[in-house]
């Protein structure tokens, strides 16, 4: 619920799309009443109501490694050896942004130093852009268990 309530804070677009899944849902909800709540009573009904999809919760992780929590994503990235400011790419890089050795050594520098989370982070951007990391589901795949 943490997550979901910094992304309605942080972002009007995030705010409108959970206030468009309540309504979707149904069950009474008026755009205008959900406007007016503030961010974690929102967050709240968004969480016990299931009402993110699986879109939403791959942009609220996306969220969390580019936006809230850009650590993961710098020690990746500087072990990849990517360019990067505080963790974010520039607009102008394109796809792949390492070679597989460079994705190999971001992937286990990212578990040496973050352990689970890093692994979470790793998945995730193997599911919202593996073609821009090559080798990282074999990188994955080769990480210790329950790293």
């Amino acid at each position: 619920m943490d997550l979901v309530t910094r992304a309605v804070k942080s972002s009007r677009d995030m705010r409108a799309v959970m206030i468009s899944r309540m309504v979707a849902r149904g069950g009474g909800f008026r755009p205008q009443t959900l406007l007016s709540w503030p961010p974690d009573k929102l967050a709240r009904e968004v969480v016990r109501l299931g009402a993110e999809n699986a879109d939403d919760e791959l942009n609220l992780l996306n969220m969390l490694y580019v936006e809230f929590e850009p650590h993961i994503q710098a020690c990746f990235l500087d072990a990849a050896g990517v360019p990067h400011t505080n963790g974010q790419m520039p607009e102008e890089a394109e796809p792949p942004f390492a070679d597989a050795q460079g994705v190999a050594k971001g992937a286990a520098a990212v578990v040496a130093q973050f352990g689970q989370d890093g692994r979470l982070y790793l998945e995730t951007i193997a599911k919202y852009n593996a073609q821009g990391w090559p080798g990282l589901d074999e990188a994955i795949a080769a990480l210790p268990p329950g790293a």
